[in-house]
């Protein structure tokens, strides 16, 4: 039984991982239009971005993935149950991954810019070769600490029909009458892949440690 119930169940896990890779990369880049437009001298842009930000951070999830799957169809804009959670996950994950990057570029010293100006770099190998790296390794953890968050609420993603790890849980819970075997075993996938993203992470971490010399 238990086999049988993890072989179906382990289904959703290539769903999963593609649900909660393409949000991540999606609003990983988005992100950084964002953090550039919050940094922006301009006023109109910073202030749109930063309401942008704190707009979607306070709604659930689940909202955005109702409005997004059942709402835009009322304006011709109908999108499968896998493009409406990547979209409304990217989203997402574009405000939570601004302020992670805004937060690593914060923590760079302006004494280093000063310096690399002083040496007579130009602003974008500034950007590119001392900045950026240091930014990255501070802000690595947090977006570690988020895709596995964000794994987590990919199980919402159920509720529009997405056959991830959830999904068959459910199914194999209503067909078996086996609920809290069907959900320890969930629980036991997303354990395992997050496990599997924390071991990753920190050795990335660890080698660009080693790369730029801190220990």
């Amino acid at each position: 039984m238990i086999a049988q119930l993890l072989l179906t169940i382990a289904q959703g896990v290539g769903l999963t991982l593609y649900v909660t890779g393409a949000s991540l990369l999606f609003g990983g880049a988005i992100g950084l239009v964002l953090v550039a437009a919050v940094r922006s001298r301009i006023p109109v842009i910073s202030g749109i971005a930063t309401l942008y930000i704190n707009v979607v951070r306070v709604v659930p999830p689940i909202t955005w993935l109702f409005l997004i799957y059942f709402g835009l169809p009322q304006y011709a804009l109908r999108l499968s149950a896998i493009q409406a959670a990547i979209v409304g996950f990217s989203l997402i994950a574009s405000a939570f991954m601004a302020e992670i990057y805004r937060s690593g570029l914060l923590s760079i010293p302006d004494a280093q810019r000063e310096a690399a100006h002083a040496l007579g770099l130009s602003p974008v190998a500034t950007v590119g070769h001392i900045i950026t790296p240091q930014a990255f390794r501070v802000a690595l953890p947090a977006v570690a600490s988020y895709a596995i968050g964000l794994l987590k609420d990919s199980a919402l993603a159920s509720t529009i029909g997405v056959r991830e790890i959830t999904y068959y849980a459910q199914q194999s819970a209503r067909q078996t009458h086996e609920g809290l075997l069907s959900f320890i075993i969930a629980g036991v996938l997303y354990i395992v892949i997050s496990l599997v993203v924390a071991v990753i992470s920190r050795r990335v971490d660890l080698r660009l440690r080693r790369k730029i010399g801190v220990a």
